[in-house]
């Protein structure tokens, strides 16, 4: 039966708005979520040299100078990167069709650009493709350390399935476009009224001879069955992407240009002990009026700041962190990705918590500590900042491991015997080690 073009137009018109106006609003719905849970942190002001920032998140996010630490997987991963940036340019297109009815609504205007425009997306397209089958085979069949779920338990699962999924969804997805502006080509020649001329484009023209012997109708309908897969991709994997580690693609720019600027080896320390070890040492009067912290450290989400949850939602799972990790190199339990995604985990079950008590969170006695991260691996922790050079997006993981390491010890007194004896030492050695304070520089005197 000859298909009706203009009453697939319209039907196409009435379910492409519905679908954009349901996609539009879980995806509004799910990223307030994120955002009033990334501000249920405590306020730290981020906003000091606007220009330094600015050029570190172009640096490091748009033009993704820590992956070519590594060059190969750098450029495989910048080919998938700038690929899906450019690539939804022209989605553009295809959203105004959908809602117009028309059919490449540019190609009139552009003329004879809008082939070596097309052309230029489908060159980007058929890299992200071949990028995601390297990546997939990689995850599959190349047994990549930092992967593995035998050896690092925070990769068994979801997270390891997540990986995997994503990567065929834009196999998926950039299969269809191809495929679609072949068959497209094949129903200009054709001389289908419907089909704008514009020639064959320069990556799908090798995909016709798969459309050779199929009729006009039957080619009609794989142009619009590719059309659609590829549109409800796109509004499928805007949804899916607030839920998956991917929500890095969008979070990747704030989250670096909000990163601290000041030397990776330097730690915050708490002000009001600042205060105390000053009045003690006489370099500050005593305040009357100072108060005394609820909580020392972090025992929840709630006691990290902002920034620390924007980490935990901008964290890749690239395990690079751990890789680095002396700790966990030695065996120890500690990896710095794991407590990422624990906070991530604890930050996605309290907003669920607020989503079922009208924005409000109540406690269900549970807490990031004990609950999601456990004592022995944050007392694994060297402090030696390999986790922080290494993240590709700037993510902090020690910072949280120190707030919660602090209230173990500071609010719990919960520290091991050998920390306890060296706190002892610098209360009245003024030194880690147990002799006189006068005796503390004798091990310069051999020193030349």
């Amino acid at each position: 039966m000859q298909i009706t073009i203009s009453y697939m137009a319209v039907l196409q018109q009435v379910i492409f708005i519905v679908l954009l106006a349901g996609v539009s609003w879980l995806v509004y719905r799910r990223a307030n979520l994120i955002r009033r849970t990334i501000l249920i942190g405590k306020n730290e002001d981020r906003t000091d040299e606007p220009g330094k920032r600015l050029a570190t998140m172009l640096r490091v996010a748009f033009g993704q100078k820590k992956m070519f630490d590594r060059p190969l997987i750098g450029f495989l991963h910048f080919a998938v990167y700038i690929g899906f940036i450019l690539i939804n340019i022209e989605v553009l297109e295809i959203v105004l069709d959908g809602i117009l009815g028309t059919h490449r609504i540019f190609a009139p205007t552009l003329g004879g650009f809008y082939l070596y425009l097309i052309g230029f997306f489908e060159i980007l397209a058929f890299g992200v493709l071949t990028a995601c089958v390297i990546f997939l085979i990689r995850r599959s069949g190349v047994k990549v350390e930092r992967f593995q779920p035998e050896r690092h338990r925070e990769m068994n699962g979801w997270p390891q399935l997540d990986g995997k999924i994503i990567l065929v969804f834009e196999i998926v997805l950039m299969l269809a476009i191809l495929t679609m502006n072949a068959a497209d080509s094949v129903l200009q020649e054709m001389g289908n009224p419907h089909y704008a001329q514009t020639g064959s484009f320069v990556i799908s023209q090798f995909f016709k001879p798969l459309f050779t012997g199929w009729n006009e109708n039957t080619l009609v309908i794989y142009e619009r069955f590719a059309w659609w897969l590829h549109i409800a991709g796109i509004f499928a994997f805007a949804v899916y992407l607030t839920y998956s580690k991917h929500l890095h693609i969008v979070l990747a720019f704030p989250n670096t240009y909000y990163s601290r600027l000041s030397p990776k080896g330097k730690m915050n320390n708490m002000p009001e002990i600042t205060s105390e070890v000053k009045v003690m040492l006489g370099l500050e009067n005593q305040n009357t009026e100072s108060v005394v912290p609820e909580r020392f450290g972090a025992k929840d989400v709630m006691d990290l700041s902002w920034k620390n949850l924007m980490d935990a939602y901008s964290c890749t799972e690239c395990g690079r962190c751990t890789e680095a990790c002396p700790a966990n190199i030695t065996g120890k339990k500690l990896s710095p990705r794991k407590i990422m995604m624990d906070t991530r985990d604890r930050l996605e079950d309290v907003g669920r918590n607020m989503q079922a008590n009208g924005g409000e969170f109540v406690p269900d006695n549970k807490a990031l500590i004990g609950d999601y991260i456990l004592e022995e691996e944050i007392l694994a922790c060297t402090t030696c900042n390999a986790c922080v050079q290494e993240c590709p997006v700037l993510i902090n993981p020690l910072d949280i491991i120190l707030q919660l390491r602090r209230y173990k010890v500071m609010d719990e007194a919960q520290a091991p015997g050998s920390w306890n004896m060296m706190f002892q030492n610098l209360d009245t050695n003024q030194a880690p080690w147990k002799f006189s304070p006068a005796d503390r520089f004798n091990w310069a005197e051999g020193v030349k």
